[in-house]
């Protein structure tokens, strides 16, 4: 298992660093925002990123990908952390792309992955029916009867759920709210009878849905994988998305890092740039040494979801703490960097606000620092 990117994975940094800082610098985001985009990304942006690859860079050969795994997508979040740039990457690709990859059947993918693939539709995971991430607290039921299977219930923070396609839905046909045991997925058309997925508004202004379903009918063909046994693909996605979200949230924190760095050796006070003082320059060193910790726990944690001599919970235990470290520390440089800019720091002015907010909003998203301390102490028992 190695930590450090190989030759085809720099050329793809290098490529998405390049497009975004093109295609897609800060005050695009501020764009996107004043203009209340209901997509929440540049829709063109998306499809020239498609034709890029980055869609099918996590999908094996056979199903239309490049098969350049986890690995692959890391140094392209970095680059959309850096650049602060919204896509729906995450989403469609990374969690519903992967549950299509991982439970679907043959038909199901020929139907719904390779046009995600394509960029002809986009998919959104909806899991969470609470404010914290629990992905085993699903009480929806799906109550199956002669026709196929009725849902009704809601799920919020679903992650570009606004102008989806079709939702992949997470329910329960069997055990109670905490088991594993009983949960299943659904795949739903957004045009299906009963759907209505509105905007559900965060501070980083992204596109972030709350789907309701009331008592939608599907048929036995909007299963993904047999009733009841999805657990373990839906673990797995969920892995993919909490390490992209760390590698993000590293590109976010590294480009934070270097703007306050560039402020403390331009703003002069006492006739000295403020990074002269002593105290400041301890602080800066301590949050290198921080952003360089978490720069190891991604690269192992997206390193272990490509690693097959690993098993799920020595997987899992990786990406817990890649995305608990890559998330404590975004914060820790996204505080920092409002102290050391001053009451500056916090205005719509500099870009330095729109960091913080979108540090809060993806640490939080798939599981905050609480939620990955307590999974991967459990983990950690497991592989004991």
């Amino acid at each position: 298992m190695t930590l450090r990117y190989n030759e085809e994975q720099r050329l793809l940094a290098d490529s998405a660093r390049d497009f975004l800082a093109a295609r897609s610098p800060v005050s695009a985001q501020r764009r996107l925002r004043d203009e209340g985009a209901r997509a929440g990304f540049d829709t063109q942006l998306w499809r020239d990123a498609v034709e890029l690859g980055w869609s099918a860079i996590p999908f094996p050969e056979q199903l239309g990908g490049l098969d350049f795994g986890c690995m692959g997508l890391g140094p392209v979040f970095e680059a959309i952390g850096h650049n602060l740039a919204p896509t729906p990457l995450l989403s469609s690709v990374v969690l519903a792309g992967s549950l299509l990859h991982l439970a679907g059947s043959a038909r199901q993918q020929a139907t719904w992955l390779q046009p995600l693939i394509s960029g002809e539709r986009r998919l959104a995971l909806a899991v969470d029916e609470r404010a914290r991430h629990q992905p085993r607290d699903i009480a929806m039921a799906a109550v199956a009867n002669a026709e196929g299977f009725r849902l009704h219930g809601e799920k919020f923070w679903v992650v570009d759920g606004v102008g989806a396609d079709a939702f992949v839905v997470a329910a329960r046909t069997d055990g109670q709210p905490g088991d594993a045991h009983g949960i299943s997925l659904f795949l739903v058309p957004a045009d299906t009878p009963g759907v209505e997925c509105s905007p559900l508004p965060l501070i980083d202004s992204r596109n972030c849905g709350r789907l309701r379903l009331d008592q939608v009918q599907l048929d036995a063909q909007a299963l993904l994988g047999a009733p009841g046994q999805a657990w373990s693909a839906l673990d797995a996605a969920l892995d993919r998305g909490r390490a992209c979200l760390a590698a993000e949230l590293l590109g976010a924190a590294q480009q934070l890092f270097q703007t306050t760095l560039d402020y403390l050796k331009t703003r002069v006070q006492f006739d000295v740039p403020i990074g002269s003082f002593q105290a400041l320059q301890h602080r800066a060193a301590q949050l290198y040494v921080d952003l360089a910790l978490a720069r190891s726990a991604v690269m192992a944690g997206l390193a272990a979801l490509d690693a097959h001599e690993l098993n799920d919970a020595q997987r899992g235990r990786l990406v817990s703490l890649a995305k608990w470290k890559a998330g404590d520390t975004a914060i820790k440089v996204a505080n920092e960097a409002v102290q050391m800019h001053g009451g500056i720091g916090v205005t719509d002015e500099l870009d330095v606000g729109l960091y913080l907010k979108r540090v809060r909003v993806a640490q939080a998203c798939l599981g905050d620092r609480d939620f990955h301390c307590e999974r991967y102490s459990a983990l950690d028992e497991a592989c004991a």
